[in-house]
């Protein structure tokens, strides 16, 4: 599919509601005159706008944004009204803003999604509706047999799993794992595992810390490195990345204990506040900016000239989920059909992106190469740096 960019004008409704009119220019070929009298197609916007995941919900956000820019503020033809809805930081309030744009708001689809619990908590909502939920983050490693909801970042175990076999291989001696005591750490640690042990590797202990209430990890730490392992395998992210990564230097391992983690840990904003504490730090990861492709160069400098930053790999999954509306929506007839759209969904074969070409995995996640960066300092700036591929998951 052809990109087409140009700029556009965002109105923000009285409602709350993110209007986006169209600027004018050629369908994409899926667009009639019948759609466009039933009037905008309604699509659901749900990102936090607040609490402790609204980084991230922001970046979620201009990623879907900078799509629409780049196609005169149109999916499939159509005409579209994006509903922004706040998921805020619990599953309570995930589910609230979601049950509103499903039953109040009426919108044909929905994407977004932060949070696993949300994910979890909002299943049989878009199962009975029949409304297609295209998330652009969370993935439990549980959801493996919805008809309505696809995903186009990962499965929550992917990042330590993409990095098991590789560090089995380029690290001699013992590994420690330690992570926070919730499901995604939980999830990350098995997913190493899984690539982990059969290709030899070795385990010196398998710690978890109490989630959220750790601040202090020199215990932690301490233990890791009079355990004499040679590397340590660790999950967190947020305000703990950012606390886990300083207190790793200033314990004295930086150096000393070689660093792997799931991408989340300097992804975004976090490396800004790890500072130079986390040079050399290793993480697994499906995107970076720096890859070496067109669409990505073209998303890169649109995002930035958007927002003043990098895009993440939040941004990048955001935009493919409007990727992957567009083309749905277009074969779909350009129509506000829901099931029409779902089953369009299911039917893509290809999807290119920004990091490269994916398809779906037989649970509506993508197919996908998955990358070693190492944080480095690029022209005064510490940045992740693709270094390796670590190979494609996806297709089990």
């Amino acid at each position: 599919m052809t990109t087409r960019r140009t700029s556009y004008l965002l109105a923000l409704a009285a409602s709350g509601a993110l209007v986006l009119s169209g600027c004018g220019g050629g369908t994409l070929g899926g667009g009639s005159d019948d759609a466009a009298a039933e009037g905008p197609i309604k699509i659901g916007l749900l990102v936090p706008q607040s609490g402790v995941y609204k980084s991230l919900g922001d970046d979620m956000k201009a990623g879907f944004e900078v799509y629409l820019e780049q196609h005169d503020d149109k999916l499939g033809g159509a005409e579209v009204e994006v509903i922004l809805a706040d998921e805020g930081e619990t599953a309570d309030s995930g589910k609230a803003a979601a049950e509103k744009l499903v039953k109040q708001d009426q919108v044909t689809v929905v994407t977004g999604v932060v949070s696993s619990a949300v994910m979890n908590g909002v299943v049989d909502l878009f199962e009975t509706s029949k409304i297609p939920l295209v998330g652009s983050n969370a993935s439990p490693t549980t959801l493996t047999d919805a008809t309505y909801i696809w995903r186009t970042s990962y499965v929550n175990d992917e990042p330590g799993e993409a990095l098991g076999k590789y560090v089995a291989e380029n690290v001699d001696g013992g590994v420690y794992f330690l992570a926070a005591d919730y499901q995604a750490g939980k999830d990350e640690v098995e997913g190493f595992k899984k690539s982990f042990g059969p290709a030899g590797g070795e385990t010196v202990d398998e710690v978890y810390t109490p989630f959220p209430d750790t601040s202090n990890f020199q215990p932690f730490l301490a233990n890791a490195k009079s355990s004499g392992a040679e590397a340590l395998f660790s999950f967190y992210a947020g305000g703990a990345a950012v606390e886990f990564v300083k207190q790793y230097d200033q314990f004295g391992l930086k150096g000393d204990v070689d660093h792997y983690s799931a991408g989340f840990l300097t992804e975004g904003g976090v490396l800004d506040a790890q500072g130079e504490a986390a040079e050399g730090t290793f993480t697994a990861m499906n995107y970076n900016y720096d890859l070496d492709n067109e669409l990505n160069k073209a998303f890169v400098e649109d995002y930035e000239a958007k927002t003043g930053m990098k895009p993440t790999t939040y941004a990048m999954a955001s935009y493919d989920a409007a990727k992957v509306l567009d083309m749905a929506i277009e074969a779909a007839g350009g129509k506000a059909d829901p099931e029409a759209i779902n089953t369009a969904i299911g039917e893509i074969t290809e999807v290119e992106s920004p990091r490269g070409t994916w398809t779906w995995s037989n649970i509506g996640t993508p197919v996908q190469m998955w990358y070693l960066r190492e944080v480095q300092e690029v022209d005064g700036t510490l940045r992740n740096v693709v270094v390796d591929e670590l190979g494609e998951l996806g297709s089990d």
